[in-house]
């Protein structure tokens, strides 16, 4: 006689009854544990969570791919679809027929994926970055085996050279690479050529355009072997102001070298030089009698010299920006003002630059003569003149002055054609020597 269970059993064996229940699996053939009570708990982790539609969907593309090689979606439309608008007949004789004896494993293994295998070992296809063949030992590692095996070695002219012997010797014992590439170049047979990196001028005008100076200028009139008292007198004056001018530079270079001469003597001597305020007898007595008069250190403020301090600085500041702002509202007030005078300003200062500029070209178009130009200066030229007793009144008696070469080399300068260079005076001299020959012992 069998008893039914009261409630209380019942709900002590519902628990037993689910822990045997089996869990689904998947379609694909994963493992699936989907069947959970609730969300709490061991359960409700990520390896319960039904992921069976995503992984349907990844599982045909993976077909997808097996098949035609990519997916669909990742190929062109005219990759998928063709227009067929006049058929093909060999179509029937291009099927396969239907073969009653192909069994099922050859089946499976016809159907070929569409993803290239992975290999194994580096072939030509599948390694790219190494064009080595296989099995290929260099020439380095060729040499290691053969000294390890004491093999003898191809030296040069075809001769066997020992292992321990190779190097050894002044001579190279194998051909350079300068000998096998021997023959192959021509020199003549083509051009080089040469690369380098073009310089790009700078665009700065030369002055040489701009000089409006003839290469002969034409003589004053004072240096005429008969010339005008006017212009001869004129001529004289000119030598005389370029004579002055010369004289009074070199008074400045003499006086310039005696100070630098009294310097140095003065220096060595060590009687002048700055000054110095020495103490006087009765000064060190007096600093001797009377004791040294210690200094106030300066003590720590209290809380209130503090505040006062505090309070003084912010009251400065307060100062300090109230007129700061006063000069910015008066700045306020005058910017027009200042508008028009820097206006102004700009103005008289462009005009002022270009004057400097018409006057600099004036000057530029009559020679470079007086203009320095790197460490020298452009030289004025000599004033060639005759004094009234050195005149002659025929050019039978007339008597050459100047230096043509001379004129010529500064004509060049004036007219920026050559730079101006200082004269090098050679400082040593060719002595010459005397050989007395023994003319009495040789009577012959």
């Amino acid at each position: 006689m069998t008893v039914a269970p009261t409630g209380k059993e019942k709900t002590k064996r519902a628990p037993a009854s689910n822990a045997h229940k089996k869990t689904s699996v998947s379609k694909i053939g994963a493992p699936a544990q989907h069947n959970q009570a609730s969300r709490k708990g061991k359960k409700a982790w990520r390896k319960n969570v039904d992921l069976e539609d995503m992984e349907e969907k990844l599982e045909g593309l993976r077909e997808e791919q097996r098949i035609y090689g990519t997916t669909l979606q990742e190929k062109k439309d005219e990759d998928l679809f063709v227009v067929d608008t006049t058929g093909d007949d060999k179509i029937r004789r291009l099927l396969p027929k239907f073969s009653t004896r192909s069994l099922t494993a050859h089946k499976i293994l016809s159907q070929r994926s569409a993803v290239p295998a992975v290999f194994s070992r580096p072939t030509s296809t599948a390694s790219t970055s190494s064009n080595k063949r296989p099995g290929h030992v260099t020439r380095k590692e060729k040499e290691r085996l053969l000294k390890i095996a004491r093999k003898d070695r191809r030296g040069p002219l075809n001769s066997y050279v020992h292992h321990d012997q190779v190097g050894e010797g002044s001579a190279l014992m194998e051909v350079s690479n300068a000998v096998r590439e021997s023959g192959k170049y021509d020199v003549w047979g083509m051009e080089e050529a040469v690369k380098g990196t073009k310089v790009k001028p700078p665009n700065v005008p030369h002055p040489h355009k701009q000089i409006a100076l003839p290469a002969v200028t034409a003589p004053h009139a004072g240096t005429s072997y008969n010339p005008s008292a006017p212009a001869h007198t004129e001529l004289l004056r000119a030598a005389h102001e370029a004579e002055e001018k010369r004289v009074a530079e070199r008074e400045v270079l003499e006086s310039v070298k005696d100070r630098i001469l009294l310097a140095r003597r003065t220096g060595l001597d060590g009687v002048e030089g700055m000054a110095v305020d020495e103490p006087s007898e009765d000064e060190e007595d007096a600093a001797d009698g009377e004791e040294a008069v210690p200094k106030k250190v300066p003590g720590r403020k209290t809380k209130q010299q503090k505040r006062k301090a505090e309070k003084l600085r912010a009251e400065k500041r307060v100062l300090a920006e109230r007129a700061l702002r006063k000069r910015l509202l008066a700045s306020v007030d005058t910017a027009k003002r200042l508008g028009k005078n820097l206006n102004q300003t700009l103005a008289e200062r462009a005009q002022k630059q270009a004057e400097r500029a018409a006057r600099k070209q004036e000057k530029l178009r009559a020679g470079m003569a007086g203009t320095k130009l790197g460490k020298h200066r452009v030289p004025d030229g000599e004033v060639d003149v005759q004094l009234g007793e050195e005149l002659s009144e025929s050019l039978r008696g007339l008597k050459p002055e100047g230096n043509l070469f001379r004129d010529r080399f500064l004509s060049m300068q004036h007219r920026a054609l050559i730079e101006p260079r200082a004269p090098i005076v050679p400082t040593k001299r060719a002595k010459t020597k005397l050989y007395e020959k023994h003319d009495f012992k040789r009577f012959e």
